[in-house]
């Protein structure tokens, strides 16, 4: 079993955690890599680590944890292989954000219940009286 530490993405590996997990050089990983200079995303090859979809020709090269595997198994000739996907320990700003969120949650759900209650009552929004109006127009001159 290989016990990989990723940073946030997604669950996807990056060339570093690839690199850790066959026990290869980072040029060897590049080297397996299916990439090519002409296509952003070249079609599927049995015999090569095939990196996830990329939007943009600098984004960082992802792998899956099943194809890493995959490739270590089926092209490597590495067996058994079992790939652990562990997230890093939490830092104090992933805590921070934590927080926020589930404090956002809260407040969401809060607002959407009051809305529900206030959907539920029927109340008319009032409208204001022209007398009114034209008060509150003189009052903001």
């Amino acid at each position: 079993m290989i016990d990989v530490q990723t940073e946030s993405y997604q669950g996807l590996l990056s060339i570093e955690a690839v690199q850790t997990a066959l026990h290869r050089s980072r040029a060897s990983v590049y080297r397996y890599a299916n990439t090519s200079p002409d296509s952003l995303n070249p079609p599927y090859d049995p015999q090569r680590l095939n990196p996830e979809l990329r939007t943009d020709k600098d984004a960082l090269l992802l792998f899956h944890p099943n194809e890493v595997a995959r490739f270590a198994r089926d092209v490597l000739g590495i067996k058994p292989v079992t790939i652990q996907v562990q997230e890093p320990a939490a830092t104090a700003t992933q805590e921070l954000l934590r927080s926020i969120l589930t404090e956002l949650q809260t407040i969401r759900a809060m607002l959407s219940d009051r809305q529900d209650v206030l959907s539920r009552q029927d109340i008319p929004s009032p409208q204001p009286s022209p007398e009114n109006a034209r008060l509150e127009q003189n009052r903001l001159l």
